[in-house]
């Protein structure tokens, strides 16, 4: 991308605005898989959905069975919701996919608090899963589409850091009712869940549709509007015109080549190591083992010995958050795409290994306890921070514009299977009724962690600073993956001498009408 179309970020300030409303999708997200962590934990929600048990640490304790269900219903709806996302998106754009998302996120939290069985909480569980697989997909494109590509890593992190915002809001709001002894004590945190797909659909009223989404349905005019309300005043005249040819080229080549089963394109030639790579970057936030932390965080506390779960829960949140700025910050400055996940996967692998050591060493211990309190910090702090900010950006880039929204839903699909086995087979090693493995559990992420990280290694290119147009040009001439950096496109030469005539044209146009007045 040219240099001059670098600006700064207090200049696209109104299309950070917009794009961080849309971050807002993550936000709920985050709180949703939070409360549920949280509610495994709490007195109050076991009495209605768990059993007594006096030998544990509350007196309360839930079954393996009814933990699975609980999680998994939520991955469940999430793989059914990702069959809808791709026709939805085509024909409806991302805005109103938001507003979809949101309505059927409301029809899941109104099930889930009105339950008082299993049965219910499933079924409201994979409505919310439904909505997720919504909000995830489309608020995660409409950021791609729209950020310049300098910005990008900046405000796809931030989709990163508002899992974390969102799951620090529900252990505070938790952790405020946890005493409560009566079904209220899930209900208010789970009547929360309305307030962010509210904010998300209030905010989509104010932002234009996606460029790219606009153009691929041949409504070039609004695409054009949509790009110059985005850029506001950042760019001159000339750089918005070279921008909009170079995405519009882009766009007219993808349907060139083009089939008639748009889905399986997916598959085929370039885009096959595409949907490859996409797929590992998302599924890698499973095999980093962040799941487990997701799905039972605060239980997970509770039996590795820790003395106040829920405030855990909340100092290793903080911890993500400040792994995700400080990386936003090196993404910004120095980082790029390929080390920033190198980085990220290879430290939440060397600390899983150093959370195993210590409790096969000495399981149950309080050194084995205050190890796994500062391993699990860093770990959240790192991987968080690199990897896991770094997957949303690549996720989205890495695919084309003319299938992204297919792509981006099978990764999701995939990656929500991932976690439905993680969510199904975790309490069978950490519940003390089952296998009762605890912290040595993380043996098996740290292996997975080896695996993600090798496969970077070899697979995953450098994309940083890259128009999702030049990333095209990148893959459609099958550049090998150590020269992706340095490669040189020819789309923006093209758009630049486009738009330099255009303007020629224009110039003269004014000039000729300047003169018969003249003459007149």
């Amino acid at each position: 991308m040219s240099d001059t179309r670098q600006t700064p970020l207090r200049a696209n300030w109104k299309c950070f605005v917009m794009c961080f409303g849309m971050t807002m999708a993550n936000l709920q997200y985050g709180f949703d898989a939070g409360v549920i962590a949280n509610l495994q934990a709490m007195p109050g929600f076991l009495q209605v959905f768990g059993y007594r048990d006096p030998k544990l640490k509350i007196g309360w304790g839930i079954t393996t069975t009814n933990q699975q269900l609980i999680t998994s219903f939520l991955n469940i709806g999430t793989m059914i919701g990702v069959f809808f996302t791709a026709p939805f998106g085509r024909f409806f754009g991302r805005r109103v996919a938001i507003w979809a998302g949101s309505l059927i996120c409301f029809i899941g939290a109104s099930v889930q608090i009105a339950s008082t069985s299993i049965a219910g909480v499933c079924i409201g569980r994979a409505f919310v899963g439904a909505s997720n697989a919504f909000f995830i997909t489309f608020a995660n494109s409409y950021i791609a589409e729209s950020t310049p590509p300098h910005l990008r890593p900046v405000v796809s992190s931030i989709f990163g850091i508002m899992t974390g915002v969102g799951a620090i809001i529900s252990a505070v709001i938790c952790n405020g009712v946890k005493n409560i002894m009566n079904k209220h004590c899930y209900q208010i945190p789970l009547a929360c869940l309305f307030f962010f797909p509210t904010l998300i659909s209030v905010i989509s009223l104010f932002v234009p549709e996606s460029p790219r989404w606009l153009l691929l349905r041949n409504r070039s005019q609004e695409a054009e509007r949509s790009l110059a309300i985005l850029r506001d005043n950042s760019l001159s005249p000339q750089l918005l015109e070279e921008e909009f040819i170079e995405i519009s080229r882009g766009i007219e080549e993808e349907k060139a080549m083009a089939s008639n089963s748009q889905f399986l394109d997916i598959f085929r030639g370039t885009d096959r190591r595409r949907t490859i790579i996409c797929t590992a970057i998302v599924l890698s936030r499973a095999s980093s083992g962040l799941w487990l932390f997701i799905a039972y965080g605060t239980y997970f506390y509770q039996q590795a010995g820790i003395g106040d779960p829920f405030i855990m829960g909340i100092y290793v949140l903080i911890a993500a958050i400040g792994g995700t700025i400080i990386a936003i910050y090196c993404s910004y400055k120095w980082l790029g795409r390929r080390s920033m996940m190198l980085i990220g996967t290879g430290g939440a692998g060397i600390f899983m290994l150093g959370i195993a050591i210590a409790d096969t060493i000495a399981p149950g211990s309080e050194a084995s306890a205050k190890a796994f309190t500062g391993l699990s910090t860093c770990y959240q702090f790192v991987y968080s921070g690199f990897a896991g900010a770094m997957s949303w950006p690549i996720s989205a880039e890495v695919v084309s514009s003319r299938l992204r929204v297919y792509t981006l839903s099978l990764a999701t699909g995939i990656d929500y299977l991932a976690a439905w086995l993680v969510a199904f087979c975790s309490p069978y090693f950490i519940n003390p009724t089952a296998m009762g493995w605890g912290a040595r559990y993380c043996w098996i992420w740290a292996a997975s962690n080896l695996i993600t990280y090798i496969f970077f290694y070899f697979m995953l290119p450098e994309m940083k600073g890259r128009m999702l147009e030049e990333i095209d040009e990148l893959f459609e001439k099958k550049v090998p993956t150590r020269q992706f950096a340095t490669f040189v496109c020819t789309i923006h030469e093209q758009a630049h001498n486009l738009a330099m005539k255009k303007s020629s044209v224009d110039v003269a146009q004014v000039e000729g009408i300047d003169k018969r007045i003249n003459e007149g």
